[in-house]
Order: structure tokens, then C-alpha cells, then sequence
């Protein structure tokens, strides 16, 4: 990636998240700072000793674009594509997801679902693999969208494959006792490797 891609790419996460902290970290986070700690692969490539595969799984759902009147047009909020951030040991990319509409019911036999992702919105669903090599790695995953972020260490050994996987919690309703829905957005992600929870 050259300096002038490079440089358009960081004003564009600039106006994405805004000036708060997470905003700041995840515009810094966005510059690779390395090139060789992992590479995008194809499904079916045996791995080589010495490296593992990585599965790289996150999902969102958002409101359709226009349900809060007052958000900006900038928003990425139910439209086409949207971002998200990953960066490895100082190696970053910004995948940009094509979303589809992704609608639940409501209510299941008359009674209210407690599905957070209940009723008519846009999904987008991130699933990369990459190959890097064996040992211990950082990875931080950024919403610049939101903005949100998290970071987790993981290991990987020789010759293995791994999920690993961001799993969206949605803010509650309107008070804690109440359900979780898609509509208030994101309010953290749980981690997995090969459906082990990371703390």
C-alpha cells in the first residue's frame, strides 16, 4: 500500500471515528506498522510447517439506513458495505463487508423474542482466513464505525487451523433488566478461540 493510499485511509477513518479515545486508538491501529505477520488465503491451501490458519469470525447487525433521522449521511449504519478493523502484531487491514437484510420476527407465539437481533435491520458478517506463524500473537479487532474496539492474545501452534470469533453483544433496551436489541447498537464483543472463551 503506498503513502498517499495510506494517507487517504487514515482521513477517512478521521471522519468514521471521531476524536474520543477509542476513536484515536483505532486511527492508530489502522497503520500497519509491519507487512509479514499474516497473509489472506484461500480455503483449501495446505498449511506449511512452522504456520497455522487462522479463521477470522465477527458479525453486527444495524439498524436500515434512515431509521434515526438525525444520524449522519457518513454513517455506514444499514448501508452497502461495512468496516471493520483488524491488526496482528502491527499488521492491519480494513475489511469493508457487503451486508444483507436480515429481518426476525418480533414475536414468537405471541410472546415478545428475546433474539437481540429481532426485527428489520442489515447484517454483516466477517469471515477471513489468514496464515501466520506458530507462537503467541495480539489481535486487535476495531469497529471504526462505532467507535469500539478489543484486543486478545492468542496462541497457535504448527500445522493448526483456528475460529477465531467476535461474538456481538447490543446494548439493552432501555435499562439493564431489559433485553439486549440490535436498534441501541454495539456494546462489546466476546472472544472465542475454537469456541473457547477468551478473558
Amino acid at each position: 500500500m503506498n503513502r498517499i493510499t495510506i494517507s487517504i485511509l487514515v482521513v477517512a477513518l478521521g471522519l468514521m471515528v471521531g476524536c474520543g479515545t477509542a476513536g484515536k486508538t483505532i486511527i492508530a491501529k489502522s497503520q500497519s506498522e509491519r507487512a509479514d505477520v499474516f497473509q489472506e488465503i484461500s480455503a483449501t491451501e495446505a498449511i506449511p510447517a512452522g504456520y497455522a490458519d487462522l479463521m477470522i469470525r465477527a458479525s453486527i447487525k444495524t439498524h436500515v439506513e434512515g431509521y434515526y433521522g438525525e444520524e449522519p449521511k457518513e454513517s455506514a449504519h444499514g448501508k452497502e458495505f461495512y468496516p471493520f478493523l483488524v491488526n496482528i502484531d502491527g499488521q492491519a487491514v480494513l475489511w469493508k463487508v457487503e451486508g444483507k437484510k436480515h429481518e426476525l420476527p418480533l414475536y414468537v407465539d405471541g410472546i415478545t423474542s428475546r433474539d437481540p437481533e429481532a426485527g428489520n435491520g442489515m447484517k454483516y458478517i466477517l469471515e477471513k482466513k489468514v496464515r501466520l506463524a506458530a507462537g503467541t500473537h495480539k489481535v486487535f479487532f476495531g469497529l471504526p464505525e462505532e467507535p469500539y474496539y478489543t484486543e486478545a492474545d492468542i496462541t497457535v501452534t504448527s500445522g493448526n487451523a483456528y475460529v477465531l470469533e467476535f461474538m456481538p453483544k447490543y446494548w439493552h433496551k432501555h435499562v439493564p433488566t431489559r433485553m439486549q436489541t440490535f436498534l441501541k447498537g454495539i456494546y462489546m464483543y466476546e472472544v472465542y478461540v475454537n469456541g473457547v472463551k477468551v478473558d
